[in-house]
C-alpha cells in the first residue's frame, strides 16, 4: 500500500497550501537567521576592510557561518522530512 504523500489532501489529490506555509515559515526563519549572521562580517569586510588582513579573515567569518547554517538547515529539513513521512 502506497504512503500518503504530505502537503497532498488524500481526498481530492490537490495541494494543501496551509500546511506548505506552516512548514516553509519555519525553515526561512532559520535561513534567515544563519544570512542575517553572515550580513555583519561580510558588511564590516566589505565597507571597512577591503583589502587588508582583517578583511579576509571577516570573509572567512562569514562563509563558516553559511557553512554552518547550510549543514543545520540541510539536517533540519531531513528531520522535519522524516517526521512528517511518519504522520
Amino acid at each position: 500500500m502506497p504512503a500518503d504523500r504530505p502537503f497532498v489532501d488524500p481526498a481530492t489529490g490537490e495541494l494543501e497550501p496551509n500546511k506548505i506555509l506552516s512548514e516553509a515559515i519555519p525553515l526561512a526563519k532559520l535561513i534567515g537567521v544563519f544570512v542575517a549572521g553572515a550580513v555583519l562580517p561580510y558588511a564590516f569586510a566589505f565597507f571597512g576592510s577591503e583589502s587588508s588582513v582583517l578583511g579576509a579573515l571577516l570573509v572567512l567569518v562569514g562563509e563558516f557561518i553559511l557553512a554552518v547554517g547550510a549543514g543545520v538547515v540541510l539536517i533540519y529539513a531531513i528531520a522535519r522530512g522524516i517526521r512528517l513521512a511518519d504522520e
